[in-house]
């Protein structure tokens, strides 16, 4: 009995010794991250905002996200906020580089479904 129990010991040991990674190298998940936009601000310009009313959007991240990241690409964009759920669009910009004509076009080009209306300069954001 004695020496079953000192073979079932050994076989226990020489198991977990046998099966232990001592040298374990770490898993390496790579997570694909969106980078952000990074934008250069000219200390120079002169810099408007707007307000304008977005129709047309069905979800935040189809639509408002899209448009918003549309916007953001775009030069003499310094900042900018789609709201789905008020439909609101706020952007800041180099008016010497965009006007609120193209700040329209580029949101009816990403989609015909996008209608901008009450579009107003504004001096700040409420």
């Amino acid at each position: 009995m004695k020496s079953i129990k000192i073979s079932l010991t050994l076989a226990v040991v020489a198991t977990l010794t046998l099966c232990c990674k001592h040298d374990v190298d770490p898993e390496v998940k790579t997570i694909k991250i969106e980078e952000e936009l990074v934008k250069t601000v000219d200390p120079n310009a002169n810099y408007a905002k707007a307000e304008f009313t977005i129709n047309g959007m069905t979800c935040q991240i189809g639509c408002a996200a899209t448009i918003q990241k549309r916007i953001l690409k775009m030069d003499g964009v310094k900042s900018a906020i789609v709201n789905f759920e008020k439909k609101l669009a706020r952007v800041e910009y180099n008016d010497a580089k965009v006007t609120p004509t193209i700040l329209e076009e580029a949101v009816t080009n990403v989609s015909n479904t996008y209608k901008v209306s009450d579009m107003k300069t504004v001096k700040n954001f409420k």
